[in-house]
C-alpha cells in the first residue's frame, strides 16, 4: 500500500510475511498464493505491500538460481504484491515449536550474518518495484546480551561498514540504494534506541541505521519524542519502522491481572518484560519469569513483548501500548517531512495467541491481517496521508 505525504514523497505500507513462516523458496510462493493475494484481494486494493521474510534456504536458492529469483518477480506482479522492504532478523527455524534465544543466531559478530544480509540485499535490488529505487533491511541489533564482548563489538563493527561499502557499490552498479536498520529489542545489546547511537556512530554511514519497532519501544518504556529526538540529532537515519503494539498490564499485583498475563506465558516466544522504577528499567527474559515470585516489583506497570493485533485491544484487565504506536507513528510521518518511508506491520504471533485472540483456521487469519492493515491504513489518513492506489 502506498500513501502520498504531504512532502510529496511516498510512504509504503506492508505486512511482514514472518507470520507465515517459511524455510523453502517453494514455501515462499506458497504464503504469496494462500495468505498474501487473499489479503490483498479481502482488502479490496489493486496492489499490496509485503515485507518479505527469507529463511537462510530460501535465500541461497533465490541468489544461486536465477530462474527461481525471476519466478519471484513475476509471481509478486501476477498477484499484484510489491516488495520494498525485507525483515532480515531471524536467520531460519522462525516457524519451530521453540524459538526462543534461537532467533539471536548468528549474530553480528559470526560472518554468516553479513553474508546472509548481503545475499538479502542483493535480492532486494532484483524485487524492488520498476518505480522504486530505496529499499530496506531491517536486522539484529548486534547480538543477544550474552557472550558478547569487547572482541564480539570490534568484529559487528567491522562487519557492519562492510556492509555499507558494499551497498554503496552495489547502488552504483544497480541504480537501487539499499539501507540496513539495527532492530532495537528488549535483551540484547541494542536494546533500545539510545542504546544504537554508540554503535552507529561508530560506523558512521548513513546506510546503516534504526529499525524503530513500536512494541520494543513501548516494552522498555521508551518516549517516542525523546527517541527520535535523539536519534536525529545524532544524524542516524530510521531506516524503516514497525508499526506493533506491546502488552500492558498497569497493575501487575492483582491476581486476576497476574492470570490474564499467563495466558501469554507460551513455549514459541520469548516475551521479554520489563518494568519502569525509580531505580531504573528492569526485567526478566520472559513473562513466565516475571510472574514467578519475586521475579519483578509489582509496583509499577509491567509491559511484555507481545506483538498485539493492532485493532484487538486485550480484554480487561490487560491493555496495549496503542497509544505509543500513534504518538511515534505521529511524529514519524505525521509532520511536514517524512522521517521514514517504509512502514511493516509485524505481528507474527497470531498463532500463540490466547484463544480469544486466535484465528481459527487460514481465513481467519487472512481476515485478521487485512483487519490490521485497514486500521493502520486509517491511522495513516488520519494523519495527513493520502492513499494511492
Amino acid at each position: 500500500m502506498r500513501f502520498l505525504h504531504p512532502d510529496g514523497s511516498t510512504v509504503h505500507l506492508a505486512y511482514c510475511t514472518n507470520v507465515h513462516p517459511a524455510e523453502t523458496f517453494d514455501g515462499v510462493l506458497a504464503q504469496l498464493r494462500d495468505f498474501c493475494e487473499p489479503v490483498r484481494i479481502r482488502l479490496g486494493r489493486e496492489r499490496l505491500g509485503v515485507g518479505l521474510w527469507l529463511a537462510k534456504d530460501a535465500a541461497h536458492t533465490l541468489v544461486t538460481d536465477a530462474g527461481a529469483l525471476n519466478l519471484l518477480r513475476e509471481e509478486l506482479k501476477r498477484r499484484s504484491l510489491e516488495v520494498v522492504t525485507l525483515n532480515g532478523f531471524p536467520y531460519e527455524g522462525f516457524g519451530a515449536q521453540q524459538v526462543k534465544y534461537r532467533v539471536y543466531k548468528p549474530d553480528w559478530a559470526d560472518p554468516e550474518r553479513l553474508r546472509h544480509t548481503a545475499d538479502l540485499a542483493h535480492l532486494l535490488t532484483w524485487l524492488l518495484p520498476d518505480d522504486v529505487g530505496e529499499g530496506s533491511i531491517s536486522t539484529l541489533p548486534l547480538a543477544w546480551r550474552t557472550s558478547y564482548d569487547h572482541r564480539s563489538a570490534d568484529a559487528a563493527r567491522r562487519a557492519l561498514s562492510s556492509l555499507a561499502a558494499y551497498l554503496d557499490t552495489m547502488e552504483a552498479f544497480t541504480g537501487r540504494s539499499i539501507r540496513i536498520g539495527l532492530e532495537p529489542e528488549p535483551g540484547c545489546v541494542v536494546e533500545t534506541t539510545a542504546d544504537a547511537i554508540g554503535p552507529l556512530s561508530d560506523i558512521g554511514h548513513d546506510r546503516v541505521g534504526v529499525c524503530v519497532d513500536t512494541c520494543h519501544l513501548a516494552t522498555s518504556f521508551e518516549d517516542p519524542a525523546t527517541a527520535l529526538d535523539a536519534l536525529d540529532a545524532a544524524g542516524i537515519p530510521v531506516v524503516k519502522a514497525q508499526v506493533s503494539a506491546a502488552l500492558h498490564a498497569q497493575d501487575p499485583h492483582l491476581p486476576e491481572v497476574r492470570r490474564a498475563l499467563a495466558a501469554f506465558d507460551e513455549s514459541r516466544f520469548l516475551h521479554q518484560t520489563r518494568v519502569n522504577t525509580e531505580a531504573g528499567l528492569r526485567g526478566t527474559d520472559d513473562v513466565g519469569e516475571a510472574l514467578r515470585l519475586g521475579g519483578l516489583p509489582v509496583s509499577a506497570p509491567w509491559r511484555s513483548h507481545v506483538h498485539l493485533p493492532l485493532h484487538a485491544v486485550p480484554a480487561g484487565p490487560l491493555t496495549s501500548t496503542l497509544t505509543v504506536l500513534q504518538d511515534c507513528l505521529t511524529r514519524l510521518v505525521g509532520g511536514p517531512t517524512a522521517r521514514t518511508r517504509h512502514l511493516e506491520v509485524e505481528t507474527y504471533t497470531w498463532q500463540v495467541l490466547p484463544r480469544s485472540l486466535r484465528p481459527l483456521d487460514p481465513a481467519g487469519l487472512i481476515d485478521g491481517i487485512a483487519a490490521e492493515l485497514a486500521f493502520a491504513r486509517d491511522l495513516l489518513t488520519d494523519l495527513g496521508l493520502k492513499e494511492l492506489q
